[in-house]
Formats: structure tokens, sequence, C-alpha cells
């Protein structure tokens, strides 16, 4: 992911935003605030033949903690009319390579139950599920339920 590709990833992002589904922020970040949160080394996008990003994926730290330091929470998002393409899982697939290359045992997300497609997802990339946080924050003025899911590494020790 690089910086010509920002408008790209915050369209995808504003998209799943306005899903209603996908996470409990109402607008997307400004490429400063996004570029500063991710960490650089593991921001990926997907591109169609001309160039144009299909998705994108990205981790932050869970903690500063040095005992967390291989620990990310992940994001990924895929553009409504690429989905049902394996793009999500080209990314999530890529994300756990580079994260295992880096040392990072564990990827961690949160994702709404009624997000059916990004449950299966993750279940295909090799996540489990951890729990449910029941009515963890409120969306909308709605109480919502978050699963937990993470995937640990097999290769890092």
């Amino acid at each position: 992911m690089r910086p010509e590709h920002a408008a790209a990833v915050l369209a995808i992002y504003q998209l799943g935003i306005d899903e209603r589904n996908a996470t409990f922020e109402t607008t997307a970040p400004t490429w400063q605030a996004f570029d500063t949160a991710k960490l650089p080394d593991h921001r990926l996008v997907a591109l169609d033949e001309e160039g144009r990003v299909l998705g994108w994926a990205a981790v932050v730290p869970v903690s500063d903690r040095c005992a967390y330091a291989g620990v990310v929470e992940h994001s990924v998002y895929v553009h409504p009319d690429a989905r049902g393409r394996r793009v999500g899982l080209a990314l999530l697939t890529a994300l756990i390579a580079s994260t295992e290359a880096a040392g990072i045992w564990t990827i961690q997300s949160g994702v709404f139950p009624e997000n059916t497609a990004s449950l299966a997802l993750h279940q295909r990339a090799g996540f489990r599920v951890i729990g449910t946080r029941e009515r963890i924050g409120r969306h909308g003025g709605t109480w919502r339920d978050v699963v937990l899911l993470e995937r640990r590494s097999p290769a890092v020790d």
C-alpha cells in the first residue's frame, strides 16, 4: 500500500462503514491518521489488471507493552464489486505471510456476527472464534455484539 492508493483505500473503507456491518466507525479517517495508525510493513492492497484497488488489509499493534509485540489486530476490506472473487482470501493470505515473516504470532480481529461473509473468510484463512463480546458497543443507537477471532501462527515460536 502506497500513498497513491490512499483515495481508493479510504473510499473502500467508507463503503464498508456505510454498509453498517464492518466497524463501529462512522467515517473513514484522513489518510494521515490511517497512515500513522497502521504498521507500515503490513499494509497491503489487491489490484486489478488496470491497477485499481480491489481491497486492502492492514494491522495495528494491540498494545505498546513489549509482551504483546507479536500480537496485532487486522482489518480487511474488499470493494463490493470485487467480492466473491477471493480478493479477501488473497489479502489475508499475504498478510499472514507478511506478519509471520516479521515474527508476529497472533493476528486478531473483531467482526459483527451479522457479517457472515467476513466470518466465513476468516475461517477459510485459518482463524478461529475465541468468543463473543455481547453488547460491547452502540452502533447507530443499537447495542452490537462482536465475535473475537484470532489466528495463531504455527511458524512463529
